[in-house]
């Protein structure tokens, strides 16, 4: 990363930490930026002081928000309180500074070991039982649509023509993502029932497992009204990316690891939380979610199609977006 946006952030936390104001951008390193579809960087002092390190966010941009500005803000501060998301430094429409986890996150094969499995069943239930104020009452896919739908729609026909010669026969066969039918083929993947608060965005990433050994959970951008089993769905289908390829486009789907069985593992740790009366009413619940958890698989291939096409204008990672947007919605309309 260049200087200048290194010495931008240091002077921002600069204004909010008293201690970093006698100190130089000399003092602190940087961590590379990382992020699928959002910058973030890790900034952590070499020096003595309060706070020791911090994360930065910046929100404008590439962020395609799902909800609006204050919402958003209202959903992780209300986490925030709760314990599930980090503590919040200072919150703007250009970025987010956020208090900095030591650890790792996660990989794919870190899902097929129960203790892990068992915290984020876990974390996953206490997030279930919050209700943020503001939410819309759309579910997330309707908004994913209706939002992303236009997105798509716009780099499609606006900028096809500065893409690859390969891929702008690829822009033609997405055109198809944001169609009346696209979206019907969408809810016919989602299960009846209330809808409640999700995160959204399960995924090995988004999840950290600190130097203490507890799991947390990471970036709640997509955070709103879902089916709970969508959360699982997602955690699982992800597995099969795999977004570190040394050659062009730079990712590859893999086959499938994972089973009923690793469903069913996190669908039990999770109904572990509950008080269900009798083993009956349990049996039906981890049965329904079972049943919702497998048949909402499909959708992640559709929801990261979508998010992939506004990345392709001003990609921040050398992953082709088209392509990857390309393989991911015939991947989704395969299955339906």
């Amino acid at each position: 990363m260049r200087e200048q946006p290194k010495t931008s952030i240091f002077r921002q936390c600069q204004v909010l930490f008293p201690d970093w104001a006698r100190l130089s951008v000399g003092d602190f390193e940087f961590d590379d930026p990382k992020g699928f579809s959002s910058f973030t960087m890790g900034v952590r002092c070499q020096q003595p002081a309060e706070p020791p390190a911090v994360l930065y966010r910046r929100l404008e941009g590439k962020e395609n928000a799902i909800l609006d500005f204050e919402t958003e803000k209202e959903v992780f501060l209300t986490l925030g309180s709760q314990g599930i998301a980090a503590h919040c430094h200072h919150y703007d429409d250009t970025c987010r500074i956020e208090s900095f986890y030591h650890g790792r996150t996660l990989v794919a094969g870190d899902l097929f070991e129960p203790d892990h499995l068992r915290q984020i069943a876990n974390q996953l239930y206490r997030f279930h039982q919050i209700r943020p104020a503001g939410l819309p009452r759309q579910g997330f896919f309707e908004l994913l649509h209706e939002k992303w739908g236009r997105l798509a729609r716009t780099v499609l026909e606006d900028h096809s023509a500065n893409f690859p010669p390969d891929e702008r026969s690829m822009c033609e066969d997405l055109r198809e993502i944001y169609s009346p039918e696209t979206l019907e083929k969408v809810r016919h993947h989602l299960p009846a029932g209330e809808l409640g608060f999700c995160h959204n965005d399960t995924y090995h990433g988004n999840i950290m497992k600190l130097d203490s050994g507890d799991i947390k959970l990471l970036d709640f951008e997509f955070s709103c009204l879902n089916n709970k089993a969508y959360d699982f769905s997602n955690l699982f289908a992800e597995t099969v990316m795999e977004h570190q390829q040394a050659k062009s486009p730079y990712f590859r789907i893999a086959e499938p690891k994972y089973s009923d069985h690793h469903l069913g593992m996190l669908i039990n740790f999770y109904l572990d939380n509950g008080d269900y009366g009798d083993s009956k009413e349990r049996n039906r619940q981890f049965g329904k979610l079972l049943e919702d958890t497998k048949r909402m698989l499909v959708l992640s291939d559709y929801k990261y199609a979508l998010a992939a096409l506004p990345l392709a204008v001003e990609p921040i990672q050398k992953i082709r977006f088209i392509p990857y947007a390309w393989q991911r919605f015939r991947k989704f309309l395969a299955a339906c």
